[in-house]
């Protein structure tokens, strides 16, 4: 199982690989592992995560997540705990 220190912007997965978290990297793993089970929303992703000033493309939300797994899931390809909703969001899974 993997790790996240928000003060320090750190992540490390669960075979002890470590890597830095970018700001945004931070708060979207936040508000993922926050509402834990629930389907967060592209919408909520991009006004809570990026603001209504910026608004990436919705791969750049999906490059986020697909990192995450290579970090956290011991198989990406076979997520555990980061799932993509089609059509509506994803879902982080403790």
């Amino acid at each position: 199982q993997g790790k996240v220190d928000f003060v320090a912007f750190q992540a490390t997965g669960p075979k002890g690989e470590s890597r830095k978290l970018s700001k945004r990297e931070a708060m979207l793993l936040k508000l993922l592992i926050g509402r834990d089970g629930e389907v967060v929303s592209r919408e909520d992703i991009l006004q809570m995560v990026w603001g209504y000033d910026i608004m990436p493309s919705t791969r750049t939300i999906d490059n986020f997540i697909l990192a995450f797994r290579k970090t956290f899931e011991k198989d990406p390809k076979n997520p555990k705990h980061f799932h993509s909703i089609r059509g509506v969001g994803y879902k982080f899974e403790s």
